[in-house]
């Protein structure tokens, strides 16, 4: 059945923070996809090591980029992208080169690893004036990204709604320093330990909820959400990471709001 929008993607987008367009890339794309990125996973392993959680931009490897820019181009994906968001959004971080900074995220080759609870920019950008980022972190311009699922994905774990507020007082319990402290491994080696604990670390956040998705599935959100990865080498990963792109989110990109007292 082919991909339709419906009013649900849109309620679910602006309430929520994230929706997904399920089974939106046809089969004989997601064929051409998985072939490339299953080339990427060597590559990017065989450069940066047997964890490499990502490879970006993928315009850096030796990849056939046909597939992803079909992709980038896909009537029913720019179609509900202009609908829940606007028509001057568009796919990818520039409108003329929609692939200049598409990544594919992985899983690892080894050990079981998270990343830490974040929002992006607050917590990931040294000297960030967080003030200027609270102010316009609703902003329907800004923060808006995407997960492309090759393989079944269930590594994102996000806070439904949190891009809509401050952080609650549980939140602020649960994490009361900057920079944000990841799992505490330890020196645990037992894989299953390592497993349990990036688990424990993820539901340790109030009000968390992993998202799902299945091959082919498109996940639209905003990353000024709370969230998180949580990866496992048990866990077969090739995901599509990208911007969302806009005038206003060019601007803030070209020049983020510094201040001195800005914190990680």
């Amino acid at each position: 059945m082919a991909f339709e929008l419906t009013d649900q993607h849109i309620q679910d987008y602006h309430t929520l923070g994230f929706t997904v367009f399920q089974r939106i890339i046809p089969a004989s794309l997601l064929t051409q996809l998985r072939r490339e990125a299953d080339k990427g996973r060597q590559w990017g392993r065989e450069k940066r090591g047997a964890q490499v959680q990502r490879i970006q931009p993928i315009g850096a490897y030796d990849l056939d980029l046909k597939p992803f820019m079909e992709l980038a181009q896909l009537p029913e994906m720019i179609q509900a992208l202009e609908t829940i968001l606007t028509p001057d959004h568009w796919y990818g971080k520039k409108r003329e080169d929609p692939l200049l900074q598409t990544g594919i995220l992985y899983e690892p080759e080894q050990r079981p690893y998270c990343t830490v609870w974040h929002r992006d920019w607050r917590d990931n950008m040294r000297g960030l004036d967080v003030e200027v980022w609270q102010e316009r972190s609703q902003e329907l311009g800004l923060f808006n990204q995407v997960n492309c699922s090759l393989y079944e994905d269930t590594s994102l774990w996000v806070v439904p709604g949190s891009h809509l507020r401050r952080d609650l007082p549980g939140e602020i319990r649960r994490f009361p320093e900057r920079p944000i402290p990841g799992p505490e491994y330890g020196d645990t080696e037992s894989y299953e330990s390592l497993e349990r604990i990036g688990l424990e670390y993820c539901r340790s956040m109030p009000g968390s909820f992993r998202a799902h998705l299945d091959p082919g599935d498109f996940m639209l959100y905003r990353n000024s959400l709370w969230h998180m990865g949580n990866y496992s080498p048990s866990r077969k990963r090739a995901t599509i990471h990208d911007y969302i792109g806009s005038p206003d989110y060019d601007a803030w990109m070209d020049a983020p709001p510094m201040s001195e007292h800005g914190r990680v």
